[in-house]
């Protein structure tokens, strides 16, 4: 078998790393056995579309998209809670008028280099 690249080395180093993750988080968090307080189901575009429509400036409107899409890619390796306190965490950052997309320091100023 030929040796791994770097890439291939990297993509499994952010497997174990998001399975500790899972896994610490399930630690914390056990999985509660109670099926009557299900929460109704919802698809990713209409959370995007919520989260968007809640999110403080246009710019972070923008954005929603993006993070929703980041935390839909992980959500089949994590647990169902975790998910949902990840979603959580993207409200509260798009909610957040003084949250700025990465390199901005300011609204209307170019990224950094």
């Amino acid at each position: 078998m030929p040796p791994l690249t770097d890439s291939q080395k990297d993509a499994i180093d952010q497997a174990i790393s998001l399975r500790r993750d899972a896994l610490n988080f399930q630690k914390t968090w056990p999985t509660l056995n109670s099926q009557d307080d299900l929460a109704p189901a919802f698809t990713w575009t209409e959370l995007e579309r919520q989260l968007a429509s809640l999110a403080a400036t246009a710019q972070s409107a923008m954005m929603a998209s993006d993070l929703v899409n980041a935390t839909r890619k992980q959500a089949n390796f994590k647990p169902p809670e975790m998910v949902l306190r990840e979603i959580l965490c993207v409200a509260g950052a798009l909610m957040d008028e003084s949250f700025l997309p990465p390199g901005r320091s300011e609204v209307g100023e170019a990224p950094m280099t």
